[in-house]
């Protein structure tokens, strides 16, 4: 398959929530060129790196992780490098495990897993938890191509998200 996957999950409540983007797709299609693009283009606060599972042993396919919030103290920073970082890495090794990426795709694919982590959070353990579930489900729900346009619409008069919720008409 060519065309980049695109996966999006959120997993868990309050501060140590996780919501992750992904794509993922071949190293010699528009997902490698991506992921090398922004390898090569760090900015202030958002230095793309590849996930580990344990010190030089990267996880595969690939992963570049890139932060969706700037590391707002030591200890926010601590929370994105370490248990977030372990988290993703162990959600794609997961998602191998699973067979939502094959073991072909694993050599010959990249992905790129935007993160966020809450600046506010407190509980590496859960940080952990659900950066590796929301990891694993962006994978599938990128090959599965969802969520349903059903779905979709069925939503689109009552948009909500832990931030807002839209009123009722």
């Amino acid at each position: 398959m060519t065309d980049p996957r695109i996966g999006e999950s959120f997993v868990g409540e309050g501060v140590n929530a996780a919501h992750i983007n992904t794509v993922a797709g071949p190293r010699s299609g528009p997902a490698g060129i991506a992921w090398a693009t922004a390898l090569g283009t760090p900015s202030a606060g958002h230095v793309p790196f590849v996930a580990v599972l344990q010190p030089s042993l990267p996880v595969k396919p690939l992963t570049l992780f890139i932060t969706k919030a700037a590391p707002e103290s030591d200890e926010h920073g601590l929370l994105i490098w370490g248990p977030a970082q372990a988290g993703v890495a162990a959600g794609v090794a997961d998602a191998v495990a699973d067979g939502v990426i094959s073991p072909e795709e694993a050599d010959s694919d990249v992905i790129i897993a935007a993160v966020w982590v809450n600046p506010g959070a407190d509980d590496a353990d859960a940080v952990y938890r659900n950066n590796r579930e929301a990891t694993r489900t962006a994978l599938r729900n990128g090959v599965e191509q969802l969520p349903a346009l059903d779905d979709v619409l069925a939503a689109r008069n009552e948009p909500r998200n832990p931030f807002y919720t839209a009123p009722t008409d």
